[in-house]
């Protein structure tokens, strides 16, 4: 049995430890550290840059070929240009690949040759286009039919010529031109606007209708011919035309022997048309295709 002094201790023993216990501070209960991966980073795809722009900002240009020919002509070719579409026939020789430069002649019709007057018209009614084949076999020959002899026309033709060169193997220093009657008004309009296309200019039965500071600052040869009576132009707008360009030339410092380098007037009298046949002088103007001292002098150039 225990005493009443041990009962008493022991309760008081009790009690401390009670006490004790109630005063300690709660445990702190710590989470478990995660032992999974962190997330993984979501890397965002850069937009794709957009390309660079092209070096030439032009569209290329488009032709619809022709399916008919005449004497070695691929008739109605279409240039789809911003200009307007420009119909033109054109002569390759066969004996172009492509690896070689070839001249290029660009002939221009009068009025019975525009687009209105039918397809071909201007092949079948003058000989020029033929006749250039007998000075150069290694030329290709491009016929234009516009529609006028205006400053659209003159842009069309300009068109025209860049195109060949762009897409053919051209001799760059062996392309002619040459305009009769309203022909020639829309190529001296080309010759005022970029006359470094071209190496030479023969323009017949016509009258001027361009600039003429461009065609000296670029030392084009011009050669004009009509007849002295031609019932349509006269020739006094030829004459003036040369003695212009001429003025100019000399204002530049060029000697008489260079000019004559550079511009010829031939003015033909009434004999020379009757000689060859001709109703009338300007009709003739036709004539001039044969003629090997103008077309020898416009193929001899370059």
């Amino acid at each position: 049995m225990f005493s009443v002094q041990q009962i008493l201790t022991l309760f008081l023993t009790l009690t401390m430890e009670l006490s004790l216990t109630a005063c300690a501070p709660e445990a702190v209960v710590q989470p478990a550290p995660e032992t999974s991966e962190p997330p993984a980073q979501v890397q965002e795809t850069p937009e794709p840059m957009p390309d660079p722009p092209s070096e030439s900002s032009e569209p290329e240009l488009e032709v619809t070929e022709g399916t008919e020919t005449y004497r070695g002509f691929r008739m109605d070719n279409v240039l789809h240009a911003p200009e307007g579409e420009v119909h033109y026939h054109i002569y390759i020789p066969d004996s172009y690949d492509g690896r070689e430069p070839y001249a290029l002649f660009l002939t221009l019709p009068g009025y019975e040759g525009l687009y209105f007057q039918g397809v071909g018209e201007n092949l079948y009614s003058e000989n020029f286009a033929f006749e250039a084949l007998n000075y150069n076999d290694r030329m290709i020959v491009a016929a234009p039919q516009l529609r006028d002899w205006g400053e659209t026309s003159a842009v069309q033709a300009i068109a025209l010529t860049e195109y060949l060169l762009d897409h053919y193997n051209i001799d760059r220093e062996r392309v002619y031109a040459e305009g009769y009657s309203g022909g020639g008004e829309t190529m001296s309009r080309v010759m005022g606007m970029q006359p470094d296309l071209f190496t030479a200019y023969l323009q017949c039965s016509s009258q001027w209708g361009g600039a003429y500071e461009p065609v000296v600052e670029a030392r084009v040869p011009v050669y004009f011919v009509i007849g002295e009576g031609d019932e349509y132009y006269s020739a006094e707008p030829s004459r003036e035309a040369y003695n212009r360009l001429h003025d100019l030339y000399t204002a530049a410092g060029l000697t008489e022997e260079e000019i004559g380098r550079l511009l010829v007037l031939d003015i033909k009298d009434a004999d020379y048309f009757r000689e060859g046949g001709a109703p009338s002088q300007h009709g003739g103007g036709n004539l001039f295709a044969g003629d090997p001292e103008i077309m020898g002098w416009l193929f001899s150039r370059g």
